[in-house]
């Protein structure tokens, strides 16, 4: 009855205008447990979340307070990542294992507890330990305030939100995966099969795969929240016959355009706008890879329905083709389209100075390793350093002047330059260490990300935690600090939370450090995270209480 009760109020505060019911506070249970589940005609026990795959999604409005009671109920250490929420203050709620927090051990919980200021849209929560997030995942739906009159997007209204989210499957136990790679020293094995809403779909060699259903009505709208939960690949997402309005990115609005075809890398979020004006029948839902570099890729397609009310179901189904898997073309007019909205209510305040300008090289490498079978394994690095995760988690560090577990000599250029795309060193070996950029609050910085050749160029989904950021200018080749900065957009850049850094090329993005704590920032193809292409940034305290980092919560946990 309690449970029921609670529903009830939860749906009360969505829908209901704040003066009805006044809405501050959302409550949620994560009970981390195994649960079997059969995908590709084989089963398996998988880490899940309420025995949901994928997991339960997090409701809440824009200014809400939102506490989740996570309790660990298998034998990993467990932490939950609510990718691309802010965190203001609250970095104890961030989720990153030994950045921010320790891990949840097996048979101990943890409250998280944040605020959700200034944003509104759609993000994603994830486990951040081990390779958990293959199956520990799911959405976060944030709800615009209310007003009067209620017009709660600067689009219209459409008919009805469906949350879509993109992953992949493995067919083995994933832990097992990415521990077997770590003794090789070489590459994981990929997945075999990317999921909608956790389902490869029908078009599988399984005969009895079922595949998420679309269910629409002829002359509605239908706004998707994509979401990419996957560990290593870019997908593009296709409905057949369908063109999607793209008016949201990582929880902020974009000027609306219209396309075929989405990119969208591990960690992004997309909102599309689908409007059902096609005849009657079914059309095929896909979402496949992209990858430009000769790197091995899980290239099988993961299928849906859109099924028209009114039609069959043995209908036949209208097909679409994917983009080629290395369709750079496709990916490139998809992320150069995107502009901020920079409306009146929802300006882009780029910071149009900077204190720190800094060139981050971002790759692979290869490292001596005597336990390897061929005395070497494949690393990767920012800036030639390849990050050696603490044992301590760096914001206790931080916050209680710990020593000897960070510095904050992070390289705020490369240590030597070079043709960063073009010949290279024959040295590949990298340097080891656990080290931070350390930022005065309230500081402007840019930062370029420049993808370098070692072993294989490749794109690169770069997140930074804590903060959103405006992508100013990308390119091809090596970045020129004398000439690039001039074709800078600093009036509607998008800004989101996850960028690409094209293979071959470079991102350039520019952000104010207005958020004190520790802030991780890391590739989000979970293989180059496994291999060290991380680092963290340490934003000092301001002067006021209000810009200084809240004291722990005493149920933090402890390693």
């Amino acid at each position: 009855m309690e449970s029921w009760v609670r529903t009830l109020v939860l749906m009360a505060c969505l829908l209901l205008p704040a003066a009805v019911v006044e809405c501050r506070i959302r409550h949620y249970k994560f009970n981390v447990v195994m649960k079997n589940t059969t995908r590709l005609c084989q089963t398996k026990p998988i880490v899940t979340i309420n025995g949901q795959f994928p997991g339960p999604t997090v409701y809440a409005r824009e200014g809400d307070n939102v506490l989740v009671k996570v309790v660990n109920r298998v034998k990993y250490n467990v932490t939950i990542h609510w990718h691309g929420i802010r965190q203001l203050r609250t970095g104890w709620a961030d989720g990153p294992a030994y950045i921010t927090q320790c891990p949840i051990r097996p048979g101990h919980q943890y409250i998280y507890n944040f605020t959700i200021t200034g944003q509104r849209g759609t993000l994603l929560w994830h486990a951040h330990v081990l390779w958990l997030r293959a199956t520990v995942h799911g959405a976060i739906v944030i709800l615009p305030k209310f007003q009067v009159p209620y017009n709660p997007y600067p689009f219209p209204t459409p008919d009805k939100e469906v949350v879509v989210i993109l992953g992949e499957w493995w067919k083995s136990d994933v832990e097992a995966v990415i521990n077997e790679a770590l003794k090789s020293g070489l590459a994981p094995n990929v997945s075999d099969a990317h999921t909608i809403n956790g389902h490869p779909g029908p078009l599988t060699s399984c005969s009895s795969s079922q595949g998420f259903t679309l269910k629409v009505e002829r002359g509605k709208t239908y706004m998707l929240r994509l979401i990419n939960a996957a560990l290593n690949e870019e997908l593009f997402f296709k409905v057949a016959g369908h063109l999607l309005t793209v008016v949201e990115v990582d929880a902020t609005y974009t000027k609306p355009f219209k396309t075929e075809t989405v990119l969208i890398a591990p960690g992004q979020t997309t909102n599309v706008l689908l409007t059902a004006d096609r005849r009657l029948g079914r059309y095929l839902v896909a979402a496949s890879t992209f990858m430009d570099s000769p790197i091995t890729v899980d290239n099988n397609t993961a299928t849906a329905i859109l099924h028209y009310s009114g039609s069959l179901s043995t209908s036949p189904t209208a097909l679409t083709a994917p983009p080629p898997l290395n369709a750079t073309p496709v990916a490139t007019n998809f992320t150069t389209a995107l502009r901020s909205l920079n409306s009146n209510k929802y300006p882009a305040s780029v910071p149009l100075t900077v204190g720190h300008s800094l060139l981050f090289t971002i790759g692979l490498g290869v490292n001596p390793c005597s336990t390897c079978p061929n005395g070497s394994r494949v690393v990767a690095d920012i800036n030639n350093v390849s990050f050696v995760m603490p044992t301590t988690a760096l914001l206790q560090a931080h916050y209680f002047n710990i020593s000897g577990v960070f510095t904050d000599d992070f390289p705020g250029n490369p240590p030597i330059a070079f043709n960063y795309t073009g010949s290279l060193p024959t040295n590949f070996q990298t340097m080891n260490g656990t080290r931070l950029y350390r930022l005065a609050y309230n500081s402007r910085v840019q930062v370029v990300f420049q993808d370098t050749g070692f072993i294989a160029p490749e794109n690169h989904p770069i997140h930074l935690h804590g903060f959103n950021f405006f992508a100013i200018g990308r390119g091809l080749g090596n970045f020129n600090s004398k000439t690039d900065p001039a074709n800078f957009n600093l009036i509607d850049p998008v800004e989101r939370n996850t960028v690409g850094v094209p293979s071959g090329g470079w991102t350039a993005i520019r952000f104010r450090a207005d958020n004190p704590g520790v802030w991780f920032l890391h590739c989000h193809l979970e293989v180059h995270t496994t291999w060290g292409l991380k680092m963290a940034f340490v934003v000092d305290n301001g002067k006021s209480s209000n810009e200084s980092l809240l004291p722990p919560p005493s149920d933090l946990p402890t390693c």
